[in-house]
């Protein structure tokens, strides 16, 4: 009798031990009803040029190993070739809760799925090393999801509040995490180093909210000191402190319900009528030592891929080569890194980037040498082994050059901006380009224009506050007045000014008004005559005479 006793209570100590702990998510809200509807809905985040690259498919599973006649190996568990279920297993978050704000954001999520398609295939690069990151560090794999909320996986995405890259860190936390920040390169965009801040910073915040993973996420979008002061607010008026009873900014309202509505539907895609992009449960890239400066083209003809895989792979740098204080590392797809590492084998250091041998002119100095050829005067002592930065007529410069044209370096900063200030914002908008003078701001060229500071921002891919230097280059569009009459289409026509003309002359010959013509040539406009020869933009009524 003992005997039999004794099993059953063995066996049930086993069982008890095999369960797992759920519902991690330390929140303690247990009264009251959700109320607020004011949900701001998740950004769709449509940035064309990135999509149109598609991600390096993995080998086919090697399948010799299934014909293995070890039955300890027929019977160990198999890792899951999906990389969704791997990360379904990591889930520990109480999704298991109903309030009004994540209700919105499920609905606004599964009637988009072609959305979340997209974000998936641009997360497929670097989905495994976020997980697999994840996991090391303890954290639940839900988080794997929170670059969709911040850039939608656009790891070039940057906010007009200046935050940047797949994890949105703005530039002082950025500094803070060690992400470094200057003309060849940002850490932010960095996959790898920006991974692993965002692991700290996230690490941080669980610690100093007591492992709630809800205030942390809140944290994380409007700063900890906001959150602290809610729950210092609530508890003085005697009020639940859980994420759902705090009094936080809107955008913090809507930010956790948008991560806890993605994990629900990637946790039972089928419930909302979704099938997940399969995302093999394999590394996408490896991390090639470089041991140094290395022109992006060259490392795209020797790993066999297009420059603009290497730039979504390596999106910290910013110009035409890796940078030349490093990281001296370059993210390869996997199937592709032997080649790579074989080519960079056969190629002498002094051969990674062209160079260019430059003989001073009159009136060069450094800063406007290195301007001239896409690099930084640093950059120039560096390698010249300059001592200060005074240049003499006639002194030879060795520079660093890129070795293909500019332009095919498609995702480099500068031409990603130009890029994004050549798509217009609708039919028959005018673009003006505009040299920002001393004293400019944002505000006085958007009043100028009758636009505002955040709608200019956006068309320059800038932050509102993003510094503005004197002589950077800014993109204004235009759009015509609307006309009481019915019969009005306004069309772009460039008059090209002919000998006996003026301003006023053209305002009167295509019935404009003279300050808009100033307005929508600001170069020519700002002549105090103007030449034969000259062109003119003009937005003219084609059918109302």
């Amino acid at each position: 009798m003992i005997k039999h006793f004794l099993w059953v209570l063995l066996i049930s100590l086993v069982l008890s031990g095999c369960q797992t702990a759920s519902n991690v998510e330390n929140d303690n809200s247990k009264t009251g009803l959700e109320t607020d509807s004011d949900t701001v809905e998740a950004d769709t985040q449509q940035t064309g040029f990135i999509d149109t690259v598609s991600p390096v498919l993995p080998d086919e599973d090697d399948t010799s190993s299934d014909n293995s006649t070890s039955p300890v190996a027929s019977k160990s568990p198999q890792p899951p070739k999906d990389l969704w279920v791997r990360m379904r297993h990591g889930f520990k978050l109480n999704l298991n809760i109903e309030k009004p704000r994540l209700s919105s954001q499920v609905r606004w999520y599964s009637s988009h799925l072609d959305y979340l398609n997209r974000v998936s295939i641009r997360g497929e690069r670097y989905l495994y090393y976020i997980v697999s990151q994840l996991e090391k560090a303890g954290i639940p794999t839900e988080i794997a999801l929170l670059p969709i909320v911040e850039s939608g996986f656009d790891p070039f995405g940057y906010s007009h509040g200046r935050a940047s890259g797949p994890w949105q860190f703005i530039p002082s936390t950025g500094q803070m995490y060690g992400l470094d920040q200057n003309w060849w390169y940002d850490g932010r965009r960095d996959i790898v180093s920006s991974t692993q801040a965002a692991i700290a910073y996230l690490t941080r915040l669980n610690k100093l909210f007591d492992g709630n993973w809800l205030q942390a996420l809140a944290a994380y979008n409007s700063g900890e000191g906001t959150v602290l002061r809610a729950i210092r607010k609530n508890k003085r008026a005697g009020k639940p402190t859980d994420f759902w009873s705090l009094d936080l900014p809107n955008e913090t309202r809507a930010y956790v319900p948008k991560l806890l509505a993605l994990a629900k539907i990637i946790k039972d895609p089928a419930k909302y009528h979704y099938k997940t992009h399969f995302i093999a449960n394999k590394p996408y890239f490896e991390s090639v030592n470089i041991g140094g400066q290395l022109d992006l083209a060259q490392a795209a003809d020797m790993a066999d891929i297009s420059i603009d895989e290497v730039y979504l792979l390596n999106p910290g740098f910013n110009q035409w080569a890796t940078a030349p204080d490093g990281p001296h590392r370059l993210l390869i797809p996997v199937k592709k890194a032997a080649l790579f590492r074989k080519k960079l084998a056969e190629i002498p250091s002094n051969e990674r980037v062209t160079w260019v041998r430059y003989s001073v002119k009159p009136g060069d100095n450094l800063l406007l040498v290195a301007k001239n050829h896409n690099t930084t005067a640093s950059v120039l002592e560096d390698v010249n082994k300059m001592s200060s930065t005074m240049i003499r007529v006639g002194q030879e410069l060795m520079i660093p050059v890129a070795g293909n044209k500019i332009e095919s370096y498609t995702l480099s900063s500068h031409q990603r901006l130009l890029a994004k200030q050549s798509r217009a914002p609708g039919r028959n908008r005018i673009k003006i380009n505009y040299t920002v003078s001393a004293g400019d701001s944002l505000w006085l060229i958007a009043k100028k224009y009758d636009t505002d500071s955040k709608t200019l921002a956006r068309w320059n891919n800038m932050g509102l506050a993003d510094p503005l230097h004197a002589g950077k280059k800014l993109v204004v569009w235009l759009e015509p007045k609307e006309n009481s009459s019915n019969r009005s289409v306004m069309k772009k026509v460039v008059y090209t000014i002919r000998p006996g003309d003026s301003l006023a002359m053209v305002a009167n010959k295509f019935r404009v008004a003279l300050n808009d013509i100033r307005k929508w040539n600001p170069i020519v406009g700002g002549k105090k005559y103007v030449q034969p020869g000259d062109k003119v933009t003009l937005l003219v009524n084609v059918v109302g005479g």
